[in-house]
């Protein structure tokens, strides 16, 4: 086997990069689900610093694995995401042997005395599990996408719970407001990262459409729920964030928004609309959604290495 090529990314990576990944999902879950927008938003985000936090490996010309890491926490959580063909175990290795000591750089940058890393992967994935447990990996957490398909006729907006109402975040005060519902509202989630508001905007990166990003207001109570859904996915809609006060949780206000979803992506034309969910969530998630016609498409364990800075 010829030797690895390793270099930094760049933006104008991103079809290579592309491919690579829609090979990976076709191995893991049966069809291509990555889109090209969503590898650009990657590299073009302005947190990125690719020179530092990307690697591409290459082999004979052919992009066998590829690594990105990001720091959200400013602490010492650091995650990362790797993508390698399933001949390329040892593209995987090198990887992981770049990546690790990187990640532990930023979280000493950041003060802190060691770096928790996380690695989200295909519960089946291309990347051999066997390598991960050798350099001191652990699965921490398990989370389900799931999915639902839509039907324009039976798919219709519900009456609302009495005295709530939903307004877009097409105005910039409402997406203000959004983002704080989410920091509130997942404030208690795993893996959840507090993030600024432009923090948050570049996250969300260019496909964001505002008018489908929905806060919803209780008589009397305020705003009391946040939903930020998207349609800039091929294979279908999506849900990113649903959220709800942890006083109004019980009342029928998820179930609504989710409702709500469905019809307005049915509307759409959309075929089936999807989220993620951990399945250790406390506050019942995944009953809720199964309970909404939702079944599981496929899962992926977030894995976790603590390293302590010397």
């Amino acid at each position: 086997m010829t030797e690895l090529a390793i270099r930094p990314a760049v933006p104008g990576d991103a079809e290579e990069i592309c491919r690579l990944l829609n090979a990976v999902d076709l191995i893991e879950i049966g069809r291509e689900e990555t889109d090209l927008a969503a590898v650009k938003d990657d590299l073009t985000h302005p947190e990125a610093a690719l020179a530092e936090n990307s690697w591409l490996a290459h082999r004979d010309g052919e992009l066998v694995g590829y690594g990105l890491m990001w720091d959200d926490s400013g602490a010492d959580r650091i995650d990362m995401d790797q993508y390698v063909l399933p001949d390329h175990q040892d593209a995987a290795e090198r990887l992981f042997e770049l990546m690790e000591p990187r990640a532990l750089d930023r979280a000493r940058a950041n003060g802190a005395d060691r770096a928790v890393i996380h690695l989200h992967l295909n519960t089946r994935p291309t990347v051999d599990p066997a390598l991960l447990t050798r350099r001191g990996w652990n699965v921490v957490r398990t989370y389900h996408v799931m999915t639902r398909p839509l039907h324009p006729a039976g798919d219709v907006v519900p009456p609302p719970p009495h005295g709530l109402t939903l307004r877009d975040c097409r105005e910039e005060t409402d997406r203000i407001r959004a983002r704080e519902l989410l920091n509130e509202t997942f404030a208690e989630h795993f893996d959840h990262q507090p993030r600024s508001y432009a923090q948050w905007k570049a996250d969300l990166g260019g496909g964001i459409d505002w008018s489908r990003v929905w806060i919803a207001t209780l008589a009397g109570e305020g705003d009391v729920a946040v939903m930020v859904t998207r349609n800039d996915r091929e294979a279908h809609a999506w849900i990113a964030n649903l959220g709800v006060v942890t006083r109004m949780r019980g009342r029928g206000i998820a179930g609504y928004l989710l409702r709500y979803a469905y019809a307005v992506y049915a509307a759409l034309g959309r075929e089936a609309i999807g989220l993620g969910v951990d399945t250790a969530n406390a506050s019942g998630a995944p009953r809720l959604y199964a309970a909404h016609g939702m079944t599981p498409y496929f899962a992926a364990h977030t894995w976790e290495l603590t390293l302590p800075t010397p």
